[in-house]
Formats: C-alpha cells, structure tokens, sequence
C-alpha cells in the first residue's frame, strides 16, 4: 500500500523540489500541497485520507507550527513531520509541543527523507542529526536557553510594568496618567510599546503573557 503524503510549503521552487524527491519511489504518492497551514487544512477537510505531512514553519497567513497543532488536534493518526531550513531551538521546542512526529532539514537527500517517512509510519520520530542533539540538550536543560530568549524580547522597561500592573487592577488611561502624572497619550504609547514587546493585540493577552512570564 503506498503512503499517502501531503505538503505544506510556500515556496513553489522548493515544494516541486520536495514533489521530485518523492517521486523517485513508487510506495511515495504526493496528494497534495498547500501553499500555507490555512490552505493545506482547508484541503485536509476534503480529503484527509492523507499519511504524512511534510510541513513547512515560515508560511503566510498560518505558520507550520500553528497548522501542526490544529491538524493534530483534529487529525492525530495523520504523521506530521516538520521540513523546514530552521534549526534554533525555540522552532524545534514549539514543533514538537505542537505535535510534530519528526523534525527535518530541507537539506535532505531523496533516500533520507523516504527513510524519515518510512520511519515515522513505523512509529518512530525521524531526525536530521543535529536536530536530534539539539533536542537532546533541550531536554537536558528544559526550556533555560528559549526562556532567556523570550525574556530579554519581552523585557519591559520600569514604567511600562508600572503602567501594565495598574491595568492589571482595572483602571483606565486617564486614571493611570493621573497615578504616574503623565499625559494619557503618553499612557497609549507605552501601551503600544507593551504589547509590541509581548506580541499581544490586547490587554487580556498582555496580562495574561505578562502573568505566565512573571513580568508582572
């Protein structure tokens, strides 16, 4: 029985790429490719009679890794294996909490990617070498290095924490510049500051961000 495989890849030179190696063996069939999460899901509610994904991470519109996460959810017994140039920890760390079954470079010959496949329906986590030792050290010191990273991205000068915590308590613009006695234009743009820092669109996920990262 051949093995059913689906993409999700952006780039058209690098997804007939992957379509080529593929098709140089006969258990292989490529169904389909998406040109992003968003579209491969919408395809995935037509047919999901599908294996293995070979997925992307940087897409427009839904990333690789968000895709991974809905698709697992809604799909668990199809295999989804991440093909990406992107080997830093903190992708590696939110592929495999999304769900990712094995973790690959683009890099990758013809033979090691049937092999990946061929290993990850056999109920293996196919790796590429260096993600493999990557994710060894993750798992030796749990989260320290991406913590870091997120930490000093989300760094919050004194009187935007000063401003998040009074939101935290449920006042207004106008109370807080009357607290702090700056202008509440000024409190806007320290608020926009904030969210830019947490990457939030608004105060429930500020809070929320700022909360589980102990910034407040």
């Amino acid at each position: 029985m051949k093995i059913k495989i689906a993409i999700a890849e952006d780039n058209n030179f690098l997804a007939n790429t992957v379509i080529e190696k593929l098709s140089f063996f006969e258990e292989l069939n490529f169904k389909f490719r998406g040109i992003n999460g968003a579209e491969l899901i919408g395809k995935l509610e037509n047919d999901h009679n599908v294996d293995v994904i070979l997925m992307d991470i940087e897409m427009p519109e839904m990333d690789g890794i968000k895709a991974t996460e809905l698709i697992k959810k809604k799909y668990p017994q199809i295999k989804v294996i991440i093909l990406t140039v992107f080997d830093d920890d903190e992708k590696i760390f939110k592929a495999i909490k999304a769900g990712a079954n094995g973790y690959l470079l683009k890099e990758i010959d013809a033979d090691h990617l049937k092999k990946g496949i061929m290993e990850v329906m056999d109920g293996g986590a196919p790796m590429t070498p260096s993600i493999a030792l990557k994710t060894l050290n993750l798992l030796r010191n749990p989260l320290e290095s991406i913590t870091d990273v997120d930490h000093e991205k989300m760094k919050l000068t004194q009187r935007e924490t000063e401003i998040l915590v009074q939101i935290s308590k449920g006042l207004n613009y106008n109370t807080i510049a009357q607290n702090l006695y700056i202008s509440s234009g000024t409190v806007r743009k320290h608020v926009e500051n904030i969210y830019k820092k947490l990457q939030v669109h608004n105060k429930i996920d500020a809070l929320t961000k700022a909360k589980k990262h102990r910034i407040i």
